[in-house]
């Protein structure tokens, strides 16, 4: 008798258990990060969260409903991570809707298409439960860039469409280089006449690696590889952004300006969209000792990898997305399939002296980790049609380097470095001139 009511006891104890666990995931994190681009809210727990969402038109707002949990102070953090100035989130609210189930709302500012996914366990996260907020109204890039280059210029005779006028320039692509066919002057003018001078934006795109959920690497002191390389392309926009080259006006376009992940595809694409001249990844190499030391840069392979480090470290930039959090289902495979396919040898051809010119300046400012441009399979750099390099500006994992790059001094001096290597560049291989279509 006795033993049977340990039984009955241990299978009662055994169900509760069960119900616990089925209603008690345990909410580990809760952050939000907030871009014009999009908003990301993201849950994480011990387990895997169920969720059903309702989106609400008007006034914007999305509800979810998320099962197995009762309302904690961890979700009412919440409440209190949105700011003020988020462009997309206008506030929280969270409540117990009924046992066991949580009700998240969103108050949004704009119409909003939503992503709503979850991730499985990678690196420091365990579950994510990840709430993608879009706007639907989204600026165009290419535009906004040319906005701001004709507010720093009042020409003589404005045309009478000078955005259209910009817009038309930059969109009458180049023919690639090695291809361009040998032109002559028309017969009809001097041989000694300068050529028509073309009004086009020289657009250099800046890819502060990592970003939002995906740090990057992090050095012994707590420095985070996102943040210092954020600063870096701030610095190196600035110089892009004070210099012309042939008369041209430059225009740094950076793929992201603020802490918030974005998908290495995306980088590739947006780079496309702005149809920029060069692609310039900016990161902080790790290794597991603190030994290595010094600067690199990196191309494109369409073979193999030029050494077992290039292998490695592409290997590692190329897990981003697992980090930062994909959203697989939403990606279009198919779209990067093809464009990941599409590197030319040309395209190579113009990164290796684009590296060349930057890894011999960045020499002049500090260490190198090796003398001479690395190749590998970075999934960042196959833009086909944009000579692209990755840069890593030290290793955040060596504590003196660590230093440097939290150094002003430091990062002033790589960035004039980066600039000196972006224009000897351009004095031996000059930007095509695109005339407007008429």
């Amino acid at each position: 008798m006795k033993r049977r009511s340990l039984v009955q006891a241990g299978a009662l104890v055994l169900l509760l258990g069960r119900q616990h666990l089925a209603r008690g995931a345990t909410i580990l994190a809760v952050r939000v990060w907030p871009a014009p681009e999009y908003s990301r809210v993201t849950i994480e727990s011990d387990t895997e969260l169920k969720v059903k969402q309702f989106f609400i038109a008007s006034p914007p707002r999305l509800a979810v409903d998320i099962e197995g949990i009762d309302l904690n102070p961890a979700l009412k953090e919440l409440v209190a991570k949105v700011a003020a100035n988020d462009p997309n989130i206008a506030g929280i609210r969270v409540a117990q809707n009924a046992p066991g189930v949580v009700r998240l709302v969103m108050d949004l500012k704009q119409a909003i298409a939503p992503q709503v996914f979850t991730l499985t366990p990678v690196a420091a996260y365990q579950h994510r439960l990840v709430f993608d907020l879009y706007p639907t109204q989204v600026i165009d890039p290419l535009e906004a860039l040319i906005a701001e280059r004709l507010t720093d210029s009042t020409p003589a005779h404005p045309p009478a469409d000078p955005l259209g006028d910009l817009i038309a320039q930059k969109n009458q692509k180049p023919v690639a280089k090695g291809n361009a066919p040998e032109t002559k002057p028309p017969p009809s003018k001097p041989l000694a006449e300068a050529p028509e001078k073309t009004d086009r934006l020289i657009i250099i795109a800046l890819d502060p690696g990592h970003g939002g959920e995906d740090p990057g690497a992090v050095g012994p002191g707590g420095t985070r590889e996102k943040d210092v390389v954020l600063r870096l392309a701030h610095r190196l926009r600035d110089r892009i952004n004070a210099t012309s080259i042939n008369g041209n006006t430059m225009r740094a376009y950076l793929s992201r300006d603020a802490d918030f992940f974005v998908p290495l595809h995306v980088r590739v694409q947006k780079a496309q969209h702005v149809q920029a001249d060069l692609f310039i990844s900016l990161h902080a190499d790790a290794f597991f000792t603190p030994r290595p030391q010094g600067a690199s840069v990196f191309a494109l392979s369409q073979g193999g990898a030029s050494s077992t480090a290039a292998r490695w470290m592409a290997a590692k930039e190329n897990k981003a997305d697992q980090v930062g959090g994909l959203n697989v289902r939403a990606k279009d495979a198919q779209v990067k399939r093809a464009l990941f396919d599409m590197s030319t040898t040309a395209q190579i051809n113009d990164s290796l002296k684009l590296g060349g010119a930057m890894l011999g300046e960045i020499g002049r400012v500090g260490k190198l980790h090796k003398p001479r441009v690395e190749q590998a399979s970075f999934a960042v750099l196959k833009a086909p049609d944009i000579p692209s390099v990755l840069v890593e500006a030290a290793f955040i994992s060596n504590p003196d380097e660590e230093a440097k790059l939290n150094s002003d001094a430091y990062q002033d001096q790589l960035a004039n470095a980066l600039m000196r290597g972006i224009q000897g560049y351009f004095s031996k291989n000059p930007p095509l001139a695109r005339n407007r279509t008429v």
